[in-house]
């Protein structure tokens, strides 16, 4: 069953954070994980929600996204990130269809 990370990335340095955004596609390619949206215009519906730049992953199971997000491959873009970014993370299991 698919697995999604979403993410809700305040970018505080655009400048370190584009090395980051560069190099991170390869990584999640390699776990079969593709994007579903990123950096697009949000519109919040309901709650006091403020979304910085969104981002939706599809990985083919919650094996696989956790298996990139622990990999030592990520871990260096983690380090980045984490220079350049205030980041709130959640994986979500999908329902089978």
């Amino acid at each position: 069953m698919a697995a999604y990370l979403i993410a809700d990335v305040d970018i505080t340095d655009a400048a370190v954070f584009e090395q980051y955004r560069l190099e991170v596609p390869a990584t999640e390619a390699r776990f079969g994980g593709h994007y579903l949206a990123r950096g697009g215009a949000t519109r919040v519906l309901e709650g006091d929600w403020e979304p910085h730049r969104l981002v939706i992953i599809e990985f083919p199971d919650m094996a696989a996204l956790t298996a990139w997000y622990d990999s030592p491959e990520y871990e260096r873009l983690k380090q980045i990130r984490f220079r350049c970014a205030h980041t709130r993370i959640i994986a979500l299991e999908g329902m089978p269809a």
